[in-house]
């Protein structure tokens, strides 16, 4: 199959993995707390990783374990607790379009760090994007007024380091295989991880008497299988064959996956967030769009 087609084979593929990913947070989250979330997903993603990946290590040169590093902690360590507490505040479906705005972040990123030129047309796709999710997050206030929506921050922090770290992979690890930058990044998270879960109140009796805990075991355990150490292989794949911008674009069809299942598990949306949420992704198809 062409490059051109096996990455819109990745694309969807991811699309509809992590697009899955924010109900399976929501509902880990009834047994487990953000905190412990976030060093579980890290942890069982590590060990995953590793079991995979973990003899091409041994290929990476020493200049190159500092940006895997950082890649590990921005894209991958960091947000997992970030998305993990916004979730306790906003629905799993907003998230998703808040997180669509990943290639609007991976571009001005790239044009400040990294030099990436740009165009005006790319800059109006930015004010769109940004007036689309002030709605969306206004609206979603009026609509829940039982959740606090300045935890949106948490999404959008996310997104400006998941845009820092496509182009970090793109920039600096381009030579590395995808399964040995995943099980680097994740080399890298295991120890802080693993230090964490003594101090989230993991092994407490509130914990495993919550009669919660057991799914909520088995909801973070899909998660780490899927919407990380698998996606994670795939996505760095992706960002190999293709543009940084394309890559990060998987955000347009993940919210489609997300609003699904949203609307299933009795998630209100409503029509002016829809309107909102298209507004988002034109922005975010202005800058991602060639000329």
């Amino acid at each position: 199959m062409k490059t051109n087609n096996i990455k819109w084979v990745y694309l969807f593929t991811l699309s509809i993995i992590w697009g899955s990913s924010f109900i399976l947070i929501k509902k880990s989250l009834l047994g487990l707390t953000p905190m412990q979330l976030g060093v579980l997903r890290n942890l069982i993603t590590s060990l995953i990783l590793l079991s995979l990946g973990f003899r091409g290590l041994k290929s990476v040169r020493i200049n190159e374990w500092k940006w895997l590093a950082v890649s590990g902690l921005v894209g991958s360590f960091v947000p997992a607790f970030l998305f993990a507490i916004a979730e306790t505040e906003i629905d799993s479906a907003v998230t998703s379009v808040l997180n669509s705005l990943v290639p609007m972040h991976t571009f001005w990123l790239g044009l400040t760090l990294f030099n990436i030129p740009s165009s005006k047309r790319q800059f109006l796709g930015l004010i769109i994007a940004f007036v689309g999710s002030c709605i969306l997050m206004l609206n979603g206030a009026e609509i829940n007024p039982n959740q606090n929506y300045w935890y949106a921050g948490f999404i959008l922090l996310s997104g400006i380091m998941y845009g820092l770290n496509v182009n970090i992979i793109k920039r600096y690890l381009y030579d590395i295989k995808p399964l040995t930058i995943a099980a680097g990044n994740y080399f890298v998270i295991f120890f802080p991880a693993v230090v964490m879960l003594f101090f989230v109140d993991f092994f407490s009796h509130e914990t495993f008497n919550n009669p919660e805990f057991g799914m909520a075991l088995v909801y973070v355990t899909t998660l780490s299988f899927f919407g990380t150490a698998m996606a994670k292989i795939l996505f760095n794949k992706l960002v190999k064959i293709s543009a940084p911008v394309f890559a990060s674009s998987v955000t347009y069809v993940m919210p489609i996956v997300a609003l699904m299942w949203g609307f299933l598990d009795g998630e209100k949306f409503s029509f002016t967030q829809g309107v909102a949420s298209f507004i988002i992704l034109l922005g975010v198809f202005l800058v991602h769009r060639r000329r």
